[in-house]
């Protein structure tokens, strides 16, 4: 997509997760790789979602959504308010579970849009970190998450700024090998993780999701 019609598309998304009811609780949005870089056009789309937990939970909403529909969770990992009213949105695991990420991602995009997202309940700086430890020690660089993002809306504050400069592309980004080596990832490494995120990238197609527990 051109630049400037992903940033829009950013715009979009950042008002619905501000304004509107979701899956479950978003703390945070943040843009990373592709859009933050400045390049144009951005070939997909990469968005990060702090999630929050339900507090609570409704175990009374969840057997009653679970028996309509067999779907087990609602009321404690999505909110049943939602479900309820969008229950073609809920998306499972493979344990039959509600999944938040899968929710999200059915409740924000569409099937063939090209973004991907990511959801977590760690903030996206913190997880940068955790998952770049996890693959250093593991030899498992397609776990690694692509540290170069901006901070787009945080405890409902947005931030116009970070907007702007996405679109003039003015923001400075080293690449990506010299990120990961700023977080204590070695040369050799570095590029290993950097060329197995490119090949995963080149692989995806439509909107896709991931999600993280920290």
């Amino acid at each position: 997509m051109e630049r400037e019609g992903a940033v829009d598309r950013l715009e979009s998304l950042v008002d619905r997760v501000a304004g509107e009811p979701m899956p479950v609780p978003v703390h945070e949005v943040w843009a990373f790789g592709d859009v933050a870089l400045g390049l144009d056009p951005v070939d997909r789309l990469d968005v990060y979602l702090t999630k929050d937990v339900i507090m609570g939970g409704d175990g009374d909403a969840a057997a009653a959504f679970e028996a309509e529909y067999g779907v087990k969770g609602v009321g404690t990992t999505v909110d049943a308010e939602w479900a309820e009213a969008h229950p073609d949105r809920v998306r499972t695991s493979d344990n039959g579970y509600a999944a938040p990420e899968k929710c999200l991602a059915a409740e924000l995009l569409d099937d063939d849009e090209p973004i991907h997202l990511e959801v977590c309940n760690a903030g996206f700086e913190d997880n940068v970190r955790q998952r770049l430890k996890g693959a250093l020690a593991r030899d498992a660089y397609e776990e690694v998450l692509d540290p170069r993002g901006v901070c787009l809306w945080v405890d409902g504050e947005r931030d116009d700024e970070a907007f702007d400069r996405l679109r003039e592309a003015s923001l400075a980004m080293p690449t990506l090998p010299a990120a990961l080596g700023m977080l204590g990832a070695d040369e050799e490494a570095a590029t290993e993780a950097a060329d197995v995120l490119k090949r995963q990238r080149t692989e995806q197609e439509g909107a896709s999701v991931r999600g993280d527990m920290v």
